[in-house]
């Protein structure tokens, strides 16, 4: 994704990180070039600056690139700070140990999902979503639930923003679909991931909200179709709600960074 030209530098160095990340492994300058909207010398000096001040790390035998310390220390300054998981920790380590299934913790990042903590199963399943990683918002049942009890402009700006990517034969492809999930979950309170994004992996997911109704992230118990069903999962609706109001309580106190939507260009 290339950001606004007002972002100006910052902005496109920024979106040089994004990449590196983005390829989940160290990737070569080439690999980022045939990517990359920018020009060869424009993309060169910005990897050779965010290397020098240690946001990329270079590794001169194999010619790779990949996130350097001095970002992973911002990266953990930043969980301590800004993210819900240190509040939270100790009630996803309960409920975990409760459900026996996967536990994920998640707050709304720009249109997109990140999940900021995660506690496998007993018997853990293959599955997309990990601590740090991102995911579209219109078809995870953590998504779903913040952008349902998200206020209106936020709501709006993020599903302006949505690909509405077919993963799987119950994805949610337009926006007239997710807006009727969207009021069926405000109605219920919780929402669920019906197989839209990875075949076989099902959840049910409620928001994390302050005393002002106002979203601070989402929690979601999530398992496979092998195991068990929606039917199955929603008897956790209580012990759900217990941990949610939970997190709810001891963040009160808690100073969360205000979310800004942003439009962008191209999408999630």
């Amino acid at each position: 994704m290339t950001r606004a030209n007002g972002d100006g530098t910052v902005g496109k160095a920024l979106d040089v990180l994004d990449q590196v990340a983005a390829f989940g492994r160290p990737v070569r300058f080439g690999e980022l070039l045939a990517e990359s909207s920018y020009p060869k010398p424009t993309l060169y000096r910005f990897v050779q600056t965010l290397t020098n001040q240690g946001m990329l790390a270079y590794d001169s035998d194999a010619n790779t690139y990949s996130l350097g310390v001095r970002l992973v220390r911002l990266a953990h300054a930043a969980w301590s700070v800004s993210s819900l998981a240190p509040v939270a920790r100790p009630h996803i380590d309960r409920l975990s140990a409760l459900v026996k299934e996967t536990v994920h913790l998640a707050q709304l990042d720009n249109a997109q999902v990140l999940y900021i903590d995660k506690r496998n199963a007993t018997k853990p399943i293959e599955m997309y979503s990990q601590a740090g990683k991102v995911g579209p918002a219109y078809c995870t049942g953590v998504g779903k639930v913040m952008l349902a009890h998200s206020d209106l402009q936020t709501r709006d700006a993020v599903i302006a923003q949505q690909s509405f990517h077919k993963f799987t034969d119950t994805t949610l492809i337009n926006e007239d679909s997710l807006r009727a999930e969207l009021a069926d979950i405000r109605a219920n309170g919780y929402g669920f991931d019906r197989e839209e994004h990875e075949p076989g992996i099902i959840c049910v997911a409620m928001p994390i909200l302050n005393d002002h109704a106002r979203v601070l992230g989402a929690i979601s118990v999530t398992s496979s179709t092998q195991r068990t069903n929606l039917a199955g999962l929603e008897k956790l609706v209580p012990v759900l709600r217990d941990t949610t109001q939970s997190i709810s309580r001891d963040a009160q106190n808690w100073s969360f960074p205000e979310y800004t939507p942003q439009q962008s260009a191209t999408g999630v």
